[in-house]
């Protein structure tokens, strides 16, 4: 009897009887040929040889190949357990109207010009490919939203330089959307600052050399992706075309002219050639593998003329999945279930791939032995994915309040800074404590993320629109506040104060109800707003110091005394005279402030002191000190530090000066050295230089007494 795989279907012609038996042999699916099926397969191998009908027969076969292993799958309950990838791609049933579908994708691309072109990008499947259930696992993905525009090129900089290009769809679309939207909203906000400055919407463009080197590296990752699926396309095409070729030798061996030797080894050759070939379309996959699976089997049906070759071949396939089932034994006891699970996935390939089918006594055994094996590690795994499922569902329901926190955040803040602030803060807390969740149901990753970039979008957006719009009313509120200045300014030095403070005191409440400016006018306008302000009420209050009770009643005393002294009359004793007129002095400088438009009584003063001095007689020196006494005086009763400070000033001025004409007068002396003390320029020159030491004395004496005073 001959020997099958179960992908390997009979003709058209074959019986009931033959059906069924390939339906109950081997679970691994080296279904054995029946010795009734043994001719048929030989008429098969002849119609194979007829050149005019090989090509719709290979169509014919290959349809009835997928066909049956597909039912052959659904009905053998030892196949039910295995979780091979390659398993599900040898039983996946490509209709006709799906492999003529192209799997394209349409990539939208903005140039500097931000036209947009559309490209096809064909995606082509390799049949090596795996489903790494680790890898494609609910892993997160990066929050591309929080970045900036400049975060957004280094990072997809590094993804460029770091990953293969065709793993970082999905980020580069996602960074390239992050970016356009916030690079469109800073447009925006250019577009409505030129129109609202007058600018015609025709005149308007705007760019920045970061959007220019994020299209730049855009462009480069669409062409290294292109590049990369035209490549990966041509060399899968060149893999299957060689497998065709190995099929259309392996069908030739039926009919090779040599002996069973050479034949055997050009088999074996052919064998050795096939799995090297490399990958090839996955939607290939099915139906040349079958093809060459079934072509197979028809040699070791041709082979069993000669049971030498074919036993041999067969003990060597039995030690080698003998030895498979020893390592999944061994990976039944490995501690790191997941690392198990993707070196049994490589052994099913194996099993199936590159190992043929053995002796038929021993087919049952050794795939139930294998299957064994398998359901042990299967079991563990999905006990540990059950587990990993509970703590998954926790952490989605988890991440759901936390997006629930975040939306009702965004709807409850107060359209205030500081509330604003203080969202900022826990929405940020909330972000952290997403992200420090672990993973979700697979089946829920993408809804929960979708969810999660929402509430922080719509978040974002209203934090964003609140800020905008505070900036466009901060800008409004400096003018308002800058029209307050213009007319503090302008009546700051009125003397109309009964119409004027109303005024003063309405801007001042206005300036309070304004709200914010922009940070860098703040203080500078409060710094103007304030001064001109306090001008204004410093000289209403000196004004109102006037009419104050206390200050009357002291310009009625000075005036008192200026009228005694005005009528003073000098006796025959100058020193009693001076006694009389220092206590006079001293009277009035008893005497307090008098209203500020009274304060020329002062003067008078010292007028009428001026004149009493001359008739004295006094000496210059002492009458300018008892002057300057009683001017201190009136500076201290004022209480006007300024005053004192600028006269102490000027006094060190006048005796720096003084001290510096002495020397120049000395140094003009040196010059008559030679000339008689008589001379008249020596004398003026002597003379100048006593004046101005008196002076100094003077000078001195008056500085000494403002000291004491300060």
């Amino acid at each position: 009897m001959s020997d099958k795989n179960k992908s390997d279907i009979p003709e058209e012609k074959e019986t009931a009887a033959a059906k069924e038996s390939l339906k109950k042999d081997a679970p691994e699916g080296e279904n054995a040929i029946g010795e009734a099926l043994q001719e048929e397969a030989e008429k098969v191998a002849e119609k194979q040889l007829e050149a005019p009908k090989e090509e719709a027969e290979n169509e014919a076969l290959a349809s009835a190949l997928v066909e049956e292993s597909v039912a052959q799958k659904k009905e053998d309950p030892s196949e039910g357990g295995t979780e091979e990838p390659t398993e599900k791609e040898a039983t996946a049933a490509p209709s006709e109207e799906a492999e003529k579908k192209s799997s394209t994708e349409k990539v939208s691309e903005k140039t500097e010009t931000e036209d947009e072109e559309q490209e096809d990008e064909e995606e082509i499947s390799s049949s090596d490919e795996e489903e790494d259930d680790e890898n494609d696992d609910s892993e997160e993905e990066k929050d591309y939203h929080s970045l900036t525009k400049k975060e957004l090129v280094s990072e997809f900089e590094k993804l460029l330089k770091t990953k293969p290009v065709q793993e970082i769809k999905n980020q580069a679309e996602e960074i390239k959307t992050e970016f356009n939207a916030k690079f469109n909203e800073e447009l925006e906000q250019k577009k409505e600052t030129f129109l609202e400055e007058g600018g015609n919407i025709i005149d308007f463009h705007y760019t920045t050399p970061l959007k220019k080197e994020f299209n730049s590296l855009y462009f480069d990752y669409k062409e290294k992706r292109n590049n990369y699926y035209k490549s990966l396309k041509k060399d899968l095409q060149e893999n299957l075309n060689k497998r065709l070729e190995l099929i259309e030798e392996l069908k030739g061996l039926l009919n090779a002219e040599e002996n069973i030797n050479t034949t055997y080894k050009h088999f074996k050759d052919i064998q050795d050639r096939w799995h090297v070939a490399g990958a090839i379309p996955r939607d290939k996959y099915n139906i040349v593998w079958n093809t060459y699976h079934h072509h197979v089997e028809n040699f070791y049906d041709f082979l069993h003329l000669n049971r030498e070759f074919r036993d041999l071949d067969f003990k060597h396939n039995l030690e080698q999945k003998l030895k498979l089932i020893g390592r999944a034994d061994e990976l039944a006891q490995e501690k790191d279930i997941n690392k198990a699970f993707r070196e049994l996935q490589m052994l099913h390939k194996m099993w199936k791939e590159d190992i043929g089918p053995v002796a038929k006594e021993y087919r049952e055994e050794v795939w139930d032995k294998f299957s064994a094996a398998t359901k042990v590690i299967h079991d563990k795994r999905q006990e540990q994915l059950a587990e990993m499922e509970k703590e998954f569902v926790v952490n989605f329901e988890k991440k759901k309040e936390l997006v629930e926190e975040i939306a009702s955040i965004t709807a409850n803040t107060k359209p205030n800074h500081q509330s604003w602030q203080n969202a900022m803060k826990k929405v940020q807390a909330l972000r952290d404590a997403y992200f420090a969740l672990g993973k979700v149901p697979r089946a829920n990753n993408k809804e929960i993320w979708s969810m999660f970039k929402d509430a922080t979008r719509s978040f974002n957006h209203e934090k964003n629109s609140f800020y905008k719009n505070q900036k466009k009313e901060q800008y409004k509120n400096l003018e308002k506040k800058l029209e307050l200045i213009k007319i503090a300014e302008e009546h700051k030095d009125s003397d109309e104060f009964n119409e004027v403070t109303p005024l003063m005191k309405k801007i001042q409440s206005d300036w309070k109800k304004i709200g914010h400016v922009p940070r860098k006018d703040s203080d500078k306008i409060w710094k103007q707003f304030k001064s001109a302000c306090n001008h204004y009420f410093d000289r209403l209050h000196a004004q109102k110091n006037e009419a104050s009770k206390e200050e009357k009643e002291n310009l009625e005393i000075k005036q008192q005394q200026l009228e005694a002294l005005s009528n003073f009359e000098l006796g025959e004793d100058p020193k009693e005279d001076l006694t009389k007129i220092k206590e006079a002095i001293s009277a009035w400088k008893k005497v307090g402030r008098v209203p500020y438009n009274k304060k020329d009584i002062d003067q008078k003063f010292n007028t009428t002191l001026d004149a009493l001095f001359k008739k004295l007689d006094l000496s210059k020196k002492e009458a300018e000190l008892i002057k300057f006494e009683n001017k201190l005086n009136s500076m201290v009763s004022q209480e006007d530090e300024r005053k004192l400070q600028n006269e102490q000033f000027f006094i060190t001025k006048k005796i720096s000066e003084t001290k510096d004409e002495i020397r120049q007068l000395e140094n003009n002396l040196g010059f008559f050295q030679d000339t008689k003390s008589d001379n008249p320029l020596v004398k003026e020159v002597r003379k100048n230089i006593a004046k101005h030491k008196e002076q100094l004395e003077v000078w001195k004496e008056k500085l000494s007494k403002i000291k004491s005073i300060r």
